[in-house]
């Protein structure tokens, strides 16, 4: 196409005599660019975030120290019950023991009949003091 038909003006000279087309902004401007850091207020406040924080500390607290009264609670219950049964614990382990005891006696004095002078259940220590076996020593089954 020719400039003519373009523009319905007979043709030119020269491109210089061309009228400038250009775009422009808007009346009233183009809005205002925000550049600043733009940061939003919204959400709670430091404040509200710390005693939240406290707050949510401070009944787990509580709890602990609520769990630690039942624990303790549970814990003498238990020690109340242990020292109830104990005497027959004893009682029982005592019969066992003279049982073993005699036992032993028993294999002592037939393994040592033939040494002049021995005697069957004498203890060799000269401490004069009755002392139980270590614990064991008459249970082989628990080493």
């Amino acid at each position: 196409m020719t400039e003519s038909l373009v523009r319905n003006k007979p043709g030119m000279a020269s491109i210089k005599e061309m009228p400038v087309v250009q775009d422009g902004p808007p009346p009233g401007g183009f809005a205002p660019v925000r550049f600043a850091r733009r940061i939003p207020t919204s959400g709670p406040s430091a404040t509200a975030i710390f005693l939240t924080t406290f707050g949510a500390f401070a009944y787990g607290m509580y709890q602990v120290g609520q769990g630690n009264k039942v624990r303790r609670a549970l814990k003498e219950e238990k020690i109340a019950a242990r020292s109830a049964i104990l005497p027959m614990l004893q009682a029982e382990e005592d019969e066992r023991f003279v049982k073993e005891w005699k036992k032993c006696l028993e294999e002592e004095a037939r393994i040592m009949k033939d040494v002049p002078g021995w005697k069957v259940g004498e203890s060799v220590y000269n401490s004069g003091k009755w002392m139980p076996p270590a614990t064991g020593e008459l249970r082989p089954e628990v080493w």
